[in-house]
């Protein structure tokens, strides 16, 4: 009996241990309805507090069915603390080449996660801005809802 309660507290413990969140940012922001402008620039303010710890850095998207492309591409600035500044294009893919959407979807709503940097050490601490604005061949680009910013500190430090 004591034997099968310490194992369920064990496994318990296991469990909480394994669900903890290692976010240190997440950030969403609207689109208007009326469409992403192409010169409107969405900005995010990463504090980062240790610069030992590697990092994951994720842009997540969210569009409706009403997207008309299978791709997105985006334009990045990076602005250290130092003021370097670090440009970037990035092009990935929100549906398949027969049109299903990927990433996760909730009714005519799909998110997609991708992964911009891996494993990432940021150089110094202080707050990094991350400033995204679209690529696509469109003044107004419709179908995109909204856009995000998370980093998370890798597992195992």
């Amino acid at each position: 009996m004591l034997n099968r309660l310490f194992i369920t507290i064990c496994l318990v413990v296991c469990i909480l241990c394994s669900c903890t969140n290692n976010d240190i940012f997440l950030q969403y922001r609207d689109i208007s309805p009326e469409g992403w402008h192409c010169d409107s620039v969405l900005a995010f303010d990463v504090p980062v507090e240790n610069c030992t710890w590697k990092y994951n850095v994720y842009i997540n998207t969210r569009n409706t069915a009403s997207y008309a492309s299978q791709n997105l591409w985006l334009f990045l600035q990076v602005n250290y603390p130092d003021n370097t500044t670090v440009r970037d294009t990035i092009d990935f893919y929100l549906a398949d080449e027969r049109g299903k959407w990927l990433g996760r979807g909730i009714g005519n709503l799909y998110t997609m996660p991708v992964l911009y940097w891996q494993e990432k050490k940021f150089p110094q601490t202080g707050v990094y801005r991350f400033e995204i604005r679209h690529a696509m061949r469109y003044n107004a680009l419709r179908g995109i809802n909204n856009v995000g910013l998370r980093v998370e500190k890798t597992p195992l430090q």
